[in-house]
């Protein structure tokens, strides 16, 4: 569903995926909307009354995430055969595959500049991979428990990765070390995001709550409830 925030704009509904849809994302011009399913497809929507797609088939097992590149031109996918998959938007089409994960990858991400991917999975690892060579440049394999979400931050500087262990770390890209560790959820964390300005983060947890972390003190600053 494609919700119109004016006030009585009815909403866009879109069929024709087979089963759950794990990962949508807006284009950065807008003009378009990626999914993901467990139907083993990706497909790219225009929003619109006709609600056309193209359907994107290389996965062999069920898409776990989607992510647009930041200049629109390419989208990555995660899936459960282990590998994370690079296409181009406009010519509609597989580009390339990434293939060093050892169990199901969960999520992967564009660095803001499109030079870097980052990936993450059930095989306790973070990659970083290289989008020119297409080769893995680091392995970040110190997460406990399978690895949910990955995200670079908007200066391209660090990435974060979240794990069903409840624990959130933080990667500083220039000299590889990890610089932060926060254990506040008290269940597994799904998915987070950076605040444009780098200085705080926001993760939702299966332990009901969203949390709010200060990173520039290191502290969790705020936790929300509502969620049942």
């Amino acid at each position: 569903m494609i919700w119109n925030l004016a006030p009585k704009a009815r909403a866009f509904r879109f069929v024709g995926h087979q089963d759950s849809i794990t990962g949508l994302q807006f284009s950065p011009s807008g003009d378009l909307v990626a999914s993901s399913s467990k139907d083993r497809t990706v497909r790219l929507w225009t929003p619109s009354m006709k609600g056309e797609s193209t359907v994107f088939k290389a996965h062999t097992a069920a898409v776990r995430s989607v992510a647009f590149s930041h200049d629109g031109h390419r989208l990555v996918t995660a899936s459960d055969d282990k590998s994370v998959k690079v296409w181009s938007v406009y010519r509609q089409c597989f580009v390339y595959s990434l293939n060093q994960h050892t169990n199901w990858v969960r999520c992967a991400r564009f660095s803001l500049d499109g030079r870097l991917i980052a990936s993450c999975g059930d095989d306790r690892s973070v990659r970083l991979w290289d989008t020119s060579t297409k080769h893995c440049i680091n392995c970040f394999s110190d997460c406990g428990g399978s690895a949910t979400f990955v995200d670079f931050n908007s200066s391209g500087t660090c990435i974060a990765s979240s794990g069903a262990d409840s624990s959130l770390k933080i990667w500083d890209l220039r000299t590889n070390k990890l610089i932060q560790h926060y254990q506040v959820h008290s269940a597994g964390i799904n998915s987070f995001s950076f605040h444009p300005s780098n200085n705080y983060l926001i993760s939702g947890s299966s332990d009901r709550t969203v949390k709010i972390l200060d990173l520039l003190e290191g502290r969790l600053i705020y936790t929300l409830h509502g969620h049942k």
